[in-house]
């Protein structure tokens, strides 16, 4: 070979080692959240969610919401104008309303520890977060297993490392392997030394609340925290119309202090709901109605979420289903009133009641996540990692469901309408009757034209046979293996973590284990 062929060679591996290295480093590429471009798809006119919106109105006045166990609350509704009789709260026409829209924002920014990876909440924004809950976890080499906290370390680095998820979650999987009393100091712990994206405070009681906004002021400092929030938390509504004194507590807590919560009714229609999508909807704007406007009576202007979880319930088994037309009429419903009352919404995810990485979780999910994209989702928990109903967190479901989670991104980011886009160079070069392939516009734009999933095989059959002829979840388990295997920790400094552990020990030599 001579030194000019060498010289020709050398340069064009040179550019491919340069163009697969650009593909593979998505740290230069990857933005904290995605930015919608593209319409809502709205599934209702507006005289028809007025209806819903009048329907709320109504519950709340003529049935009203159980608030229990806590006197608090009860007294704060009196204060604001409600009728209270015993546990149960009715609500003016119109009261829960005008409280939400006087000081609730339509967006807030969620700082993490890391600057870069600030997400705003609302608006035209949508935040991908894992999955959340599960006491079990699933992968194809050791199959259905209970949760430990190095399972629970495990998915904070993948989401860590997953470039299409912006937020590191809350409880990915539960730590059975610890005490239930205590496994979220070690949750939170474990979300701020693995990961510096944002993540969800420890809901499960008022104390645990607080932990973790006191865990959260040994990273960002006291003031920082009663002025920003760096928490979004779950809150579930105890279906049908009833807020229990664990969630009325740990509420409180985070408003008072400043921080988001998440007010989501959970519904499982026919069972928790009407077998109706419009009476589902109806009930989970009037619960969501009551939670948020609870939040500003705990403190004017603290952030807060319109959030909703609704499948259907089998009528031939009970079981819960996912990926069905009705509950993507609900969430494209309940959207379009989030966006009229005027702040964020959460739904969707990957969600799916298959037990392992299969078709039917392919479906199923696919169906969630598409429409929870198209109706406008800004917080999107349950994106990736959804297994069973959300009894078990996927190892593999994980990867595949990030995969998709690129394409959400792909998607809402809209058309190119840029003379680049409208391509007519490409079309004055090539003419009729030719191919574009070997085009100066493919060329130039190959590397960006169309979305390259990190799990599908699209090669021969051939070429897949002699790869060894593996389907996607056997890809993805590979795939999890060495970005765990690649995991470098983000920087955290020194000073932090001896404060967090200090607080933790302390915490947790105070009081005893408990398994509840």
């Amino acid at each position: 070979m001579s030194d000019k062929e060498r010289k020709t060679r050398s340069r064009r591996e040179g550019g491919r080692s340069a163009r697969r290295e650009a593909r593979n480093n998505t740290s230069a590429t990857v933005k904290p959240y995605i930015k919608r471009k593209i319409p809502y798809f709205e599934y209702l006119d507006e005289e028809n969610l007025e209806l819903i919106e009048k329907n709320a109105d109504r519950l709340l006045q003529e049935i009203g919401i159980d608030f229990l166990g806590d006197k608090e609350a009860l007294d704060m509704w009196k204060e604001a104008g409600a009728e209270i009789d015993g546990t149960r709260v009715r609500f003016p026409m119109g009261l829960c309303r005008s409280i939400i829209q006087s000081s609730a924002p339509s967006e807030y920014v969620q700082y993490a520890r890391n600057a870069e990876r600030n997400v705003v909440i609302g608006g035209k924004n949508t935040v991908l977060v894992p999955a959340y809950g599960s006491p079990f976890v699933h992968d194809i080499d050791r199959g259905r297993r209970y949760a430990t906290i190095e399972d629970f370390k495990n998915f904070v680095k993948l989401a860590y490392m997953a470039p299409s998820i912006h937020h590191s979650g809350g409880t990915v999987c539960e730590p059975v392997d610890l005490p239930v009393n205590k496994r979220h100091f070690d949750m939170i712990y474990s979300h701020f030394k693995y990961s510096d994206k944002p993540l969800m405070g420890s809901v499960t009681q008022p104390d645990r609340a607080q932990d973790s906004v006191d865990m959260a002021k040994i990273v960002f400092g006291e003031e920082f925290v009663d002025q920003h929030c760096v928490f979004t938390s779950l809150i579930n509504v105890n279906s049908p119309m009833t807020y229990d004194s664990t969630m009325l507590g740990s509420l409180k807590v985070y408003a008072r202090n400043n921080q988001s919560t998440v007010i989501s009714p959970f519904i499982l229609a026919g069972a928790m709901s009407p077998v109706t999508a419009t009476g589902t909807v109806t009930q989970i704007l009037a619960e969501a109605l009551a939670g948020i406007a609870f939040t500003q009576l705990c403190r004017p202007g603290a952030p807060v979420v319109f959030g909703t979880f609704a499948a259907a319930v089998s009528m031939a088994s009970g079981a819960p289903t996912f990926g069905t037309p009705e509950p993507s009429q609900i969430l494209y419903c309940a959207a379009a009133l989030a966006r009229r009352l005027g702040v964020p919404f959460r739904s969707g995810g990957g969600l799916c009641g298959s037990k392992i990485p299969d078709a039917q979780a392919a479906y199923e999910s696919a169906n969630t996540l598409q429409t929870a994209a198209l109706a406008g989702v800004n917080f999107m928990l349950h994106t990736a990692g959804w297994l069973e109903g959300g009894l078990a967190m996927g190892y593999e479901k994980f990867i595949m469901d990030s995969d998709q989670a690129s394409m959400i991104e792909v998607l809402l980011g809209g058309m190119d309408m840029s003379e680049n886009g409208q391509a007519f160079s490409a079309f004055r070069e090539v003419g009729p009757g030719k191919h574009y392939l070997g085009s100066a516009h493919t060329l130039a734009n190959f590397e960006s034209a169309f979305y390259r999933s990190t799990v599908a095989d699209n090669n021969s059959f051939e070429q897949w046979t002699a790869d060894g002829g593996i389907d996607a979840a056997q890809r993805a388990n590979k795939i999890w293996k060495q970005m765990l295997e690649d995991y470098q920790p983000p920087v955290l400094d020194e000073g932090i973590e001896d404060g967090l552990t200090d607080f933790m020990n302390t915490r947790k030599e105070s009081f005893k284990d408990m398994d509840y």
